[in-house]
């Protein structure tokens, strides 16, 4: 029998060395794992850019292609790729030619937002207010989220929380900015980036309406849009004005709310039963507006914003009925004061009210021959309403700037894991 005799210190030096060459081999084992993991990560974030879509636009309705077709089309000339993403199956959108520009249904309400909360995109846009709000969430792989706005005036006549979760806001007025602050700051929230582009559909109409020869007509043509909601103009005086319309003797246009046929369900069915359309009354519910404003010399609304459309692009009078609106659903009942669009249409249009409706055609012939809505109306127009003609060029710019400054979100950083 063999006995083999280890000093203490040489036993020693063999453990250390055994100890060593274990804890070298895990060390070893856990870089692999490691580096594996880091690949599996770069592999995926890869994957993931590889298929992000660059610039997405969303639309819930295809009355807002007229906003962003001159995007689009500007984007088409800079072979910008983009995905237009429209919740209406019969969006014009989904008929128009461009090779970059790739526009699809992506289904009605919630099954649209469904797939907008799944986006893999470098940045949206969009008008849709309450991002983050109700159902449309944000999407963890979206970088940038950029709202424009579609018509003028305020920014506060959203409901609440309107914009409060955008990056970023396209605005066309200094007054917007004002108010996007002052939410800010009530609310705690960081500060948005804002860029003063213009109104891309008010653009396109105002090129349309210079070029525009209107019919000779001998009968004055009043216009009568309002909004929707319990206190629209055809709920608070519905029956009673359009007596008093008809009996003027004038052509009469009414264009309800496209919301109206939804809310205002049973008054707008009563009403049109009650006035069908005739030689001098009609109802119009164009998805483009521009021919009916066109030919009306006056409009008779509430406080919808289509009233700005009338003046800014055709210098034509306003009569208007506050109905008792209440600011209370919307972001400007955090704002003291009128909201632009009230303490301005005040200034450029004649109120309707209890006193006067009976006296209703003289109120038109007064308003068509007065001259100081003129003046009034340039200055409202450089208020709300800047960048005229520009828009759309300064808007597709600001967007590829934007998405080249976003670029290195485009390439996965996978943090060394320490051993």
């Amino acid at each position: 029998m063999i006995n083999l005799y280890i000093d203490p210190g040489t036993g020693s030096m063999l453990f250390t060395i055994v100890i060593s060459a274990i804890s070298a081999v895990v060390y070893l084992i856990r870089i692999l794992i490691i580096k594996a993991k880091n690949m599996a990560g770069i592999k995926s974030a890869n994957e993931r850019n590889a298929k992000k879509i660059p610039i997405v636009i969303f639309s819930d309705n295809k009355r807002y292609w007229s906003t962003f077709r001159p995007i689009c089309e500007e984007l088409e000339k800079r072979g910008q790729n983009a995905v237009y993403m429209t919740a209406s199956p019969d969006d014009p959108a989904l008929e128009a030619k461009f090779e970059h520009i790739k526009c699809e249904f992506i289904g009605e309400g919630n099954k649209a937002f469904a797939k907008m909360n799944m986006l893999n995109a470098g940045i949206v846009l969009s008008t849709t207010p309450s991002l983050d709000v109700f159902q449309w969430k944000r999407s963890k792989t979206v970088d940038y989220y950029v709202h424009v706005v579609h018509t003028s005036g305020d920014i506060t006549l959203y409901r609440l929380y309107g914009v409060d979760y955008y990056d970023a806001l396209l605005l066309s007025g200094e007054f917007q900015e004002k108010q996007v602050r002052e939410l800010e700051r009530q609310r705690n929230l960081p500060a948005k980036e804002i860029r003063m582009m213009g109104i891309p559909y008010l653009d396109t109409m105002l090129k349309h309406a210079q070029n525009f020869q209107r019919p000779v007509s001998d009968t004055t043509t009043v216009l009568l849009s309002p909004t929707w909601g319990s206190n629209s103009l055809l709920v608070k005086y519905g029956e009673k004005l359009i007596d008093k319309l008809v009996e003027t003797g004038y052509d009469i246009i009414i264009r309800p709310h496209p919301q109206s046929f939804t809310a205002d369900r049973e008054t707008i069915k009563h009403l049109m039963e009650k006035y069908p359309e005739s030689k001098r009354l009609h109802w119009n519910r164009d998805n483009n507006n521009f021919d009916v404003l066109a030919k009306s010399d006056i409009m008779i609304t509430d406080y919808s914003g289509i009233m700005y459309d009338f003046t800014l692009i055709f210098n034509k009078p306003v009569i208007y009925t506050e109905a008792g609106f209440k600011k209370d659903p919307y972001d400007c009942w955090c704002i003291e004061g009128d909201t632009w669009m009230l303490s301005t249409i005040k200034k450029i249009g004649t109120e309707l009210n209890d006193e006067n409706i009976g006296r209703i055609k003289e109120v038109i012939d007064t308003s068509i021959k007065a001259s100081k809505e003129t003046t009034l109306i340039e200055e409202a127009r450089k208020e709300t309403w800047c960048n005229i003609g520009k828009s759309s060029e300064l808007i597709a710019g600001y967007l590829i700037d934007k998405l080249a400054e976003l670029g290195n979100k485009d390439k996965p950083v996978i943090k060394e894991e320490k051993a």
